[in-house]
């Protein structure tokens, strides 16, 4: 039991999700390429899980899965849940290596993955005995079809999934690994219902919500936001292959619920003010800058508001802003598909004051949230009705925050995980005596309990004059100074002053050579263009001006490369890899302190 749940595991949930109305869509492809039903999604998962059966696969067995957001990751993860199992998802973007230590971690002798991925599974190694392709088996290879069909008849699957109790691994999510080896998180059935029971008290779920899968199942946001909430609640899911035709599919999908990394909210503010920018209409372009800078005014006085500092937007304003959303701001809601967004959220890594505003201004407010794959998702979240920029949010209901003497933001609660697999020493360091989760982060609570994150502990920058800085709060600057600064890296740590590495925007860098005339507009071509440099130049001496001497930029190089998820600079989910990007680009850091 969880919250006000009422069940003892999100399989018991399934069950009831997948009964109230079987005809409804569950999961579904932009454009309805594909659509599942709850019952046809009830019956394949009870085939695949009589498939897994047939193949030894038990409670408390490992089951690996390796693909791109499609209806097929839901139905056998679902599936493998059912038997007590527990599954979890393999980044796209790893080494055979990186793919060969996540399988020995994890012991499983079962993989199903794309038929693109075989060749990495194989490479991989380990105690993997069989390979199940969800998009069409090479020869020697079973097939996700061929699964289904192999299940024994007199399988009990009615017993099977009544068997997985509160405390059986529901997955596992691996760590980024940016400061070492990935860990394997342990998130329970108890875990996740006490992260679903608390997060929907402050951002509501219903059955008639839909939303987006697109970021990578791997990560712990995904499975919680629309894998784990679905099975719940029994919302609609489009699920999104590719991350970069995600603006593309919002018309189509019309999300409900809605949310994403900084990067993402980063570029859909930068299309939209470059759409304003390049409007030739004077008058209509005069009129959408009215309506954001109207937009702006308010949520700077709602905020001053809700900060004690002020009486909050007046009527005339109120007034303003109703005829500038009517005229204006409404129809660019639905013009980017987010028009029918009743909550929206931001997290993963710091968002910055400049998105966060702005999309409050056009009638989008996100709340930014905070956690980890340790906490099973989400610890704290802005309430939408009281929602402080630049803060994080007040802890969920259930949960205990506490700051250690040197800062460290400490957490207790049901949503904390079980524990690292098969490394208890990691375990001890991370969770006390007292069941207190030591996040390895830098924060302040304020009087009424909302917390600021400052940075990760371990990665502040302390100079060599011993003062301490963010470089998170940096890097957030220089990016928001211009739409052409895609990635930035602030280095300072033990050194006399911050010197920043910059990588060009390739959406940015496109539209500039568009206008300019340019036959390549790769990053790497225009990293040393006379437009650019004075561009980013500007950008960071505007930066530089919101920043106190100590954190500012005394100068940058701009790289002609282009960092990838999942490459050597950034996790898959786009954090920065600071020690590797600090060792490959030794050369370019030392030569900004020649």
């Amino acid at each position: 039991m969880s919250g006000n749940l009422d069940v003892s595991s999100l399989c018991e949930a399934f069950q009831r999700s997948a009964a109230i109305d079987p005809d409804r869509v569950a999961l579904r492809t932009p454009g309805g390429a594909v659509e599942i039903t709850w019952r046809e999604y009830a019956e394949r998962v009870r085939r695949i899980a009589a498939g897994l059966a047939a193949l030894g696969v038990q409670r408390g067995h490992t089951v690996a899965m390796m693909m791109s957001n499609r209806p097929e990751f839901n139905l056998c993860d679902t599936a493998a849940m059912h038997l007590g199992a527990t599954p979890f998802s393999v980044y796209n973007t790893l080494a055979p290596e990186q793919v060969a230590y996540l399988f020995s971690n994890a012991e499983n002798q079962v993989v199903i993955c794309e038929s693109v991925f075989v060749d990495r599974v194989v490479a991989a190694g380990g105690k993997v005995e069989h390979i199940i392709c969800v998009d069409g088996a090479p020869e020697g290879r079973l097939s996700l079809e061929d699964l289904e069909a192999m299940g024994d008849p007199g399988f009990d699957f009615d017993a099977a999934w009544r068997a997985v109790g509160p405390d059986d691994v529901l997955t596992l999510i691996y760590t980024s690994g940016t400061t070492g080896p990935p860990k394997g998180v342990e998130i329970t059935h108890a875990n996740m219902l006490a992260e679903i029971a608390a997060t929907s008290s402050v951002l509501p779920v219903t059955s008639e919500d839909r939303i987006a899968s697109y970021l990578p199942s791997a990560h712990v946001a995904d499975r919680w936001s629309s894998h784990y909430q679905q099975i719940v609640f029994g919302l609609q899911i489009t699920c999104v292959a590719d991350i970069k035709t995600i603006a593309a599919a919002l018309a189509d999908i019309r999300p409900t619920l809605w949310g994403g990394v900084p990067r993402v909210w980063e570029k859909i503010k930068a299309a939209l003010e470059a759409r304003i920018e390049s409007e030739a209409d004077p008058q209509r372009k005069q009129g959408m800058q009215w309506a954001v800078a109207t937009g702006i005014k308010k949520a700077r006085a709602e905020q001053a508001a809700i900060n004690g500092e002020g009486p909050g937007p007046d009527e005339a304003l109120l007034a303003e802003y109703a005829k500038a959303d009517e005229l204006v701001l409404s129809k660019i809601r639905q013009q980017i598909g987010l028009d029918d967004v009743h909550w929206s959220i931001i997290g993963a890594a710091p968002a910055s004051m400049d998105v966060l505003e702005f999309f409050a201004a056009i009638g989008l407010p996100i709340s930014e949230l905070w956690g980890m794959s340790e906490l099973s998702c989400c610890a704290t979240i802005n309430p939408p009705n009281r929602n402080k920029l630049g803060t994080v949010g007040p802890a969920l209901p259930g949960v205990e925050l506490a700051i250690a003497e040197d800062g460290e933001l400490l957490c207790r609660g049901p949503l904390v995980m079980r524990g690292y697999r098969n490394e208890p020493e990691k375990t001890a360091e991370a969770i006390d005596a007292d069941g207190w989760l030591h996040t390895g982060d830098v924060a302040t609570i304020d009087d009424e309990g909302y917390v600021r994150i400052v940075d990760r502990k371990k990665e502040l920058i302390i100079n060599a004059a011993g003062k301490n800085m963010s470089p998170a709060n940096i890097e957030n600057r220089l990016k928001s100074a211009s739409p052409l600064i895609g990635q930035a890296i602030a280095i300072g740590d033990r050194r006399p002053y911050n010197v920043a590495l910059i990588v060009l925007d390739p959406d940015a860098c496109g539209a500039y050579g568009a206008k300019a005339g340019l036959d390549d507009a790769s990053p790497a071509a225009l990293c040393e263009n006379e437009g650019i440099v004075a561009a980013v130049t500007a950008a960071v001496e505007e930066a530089n001006s919101g920043l106190s001497r100590v954190e500012q930029i005394k100068t940058f190089r701009i790289l002609p490369v282009d960092w990838l998820p999942g490459g050597d600079e950034l996790t898959p989910t786009m954090k920065l890899k600071r020690k590797p990007i600090s060792e490959k680009y030794a050369a370019e850091i030392d030569a900004l302190y020649g």
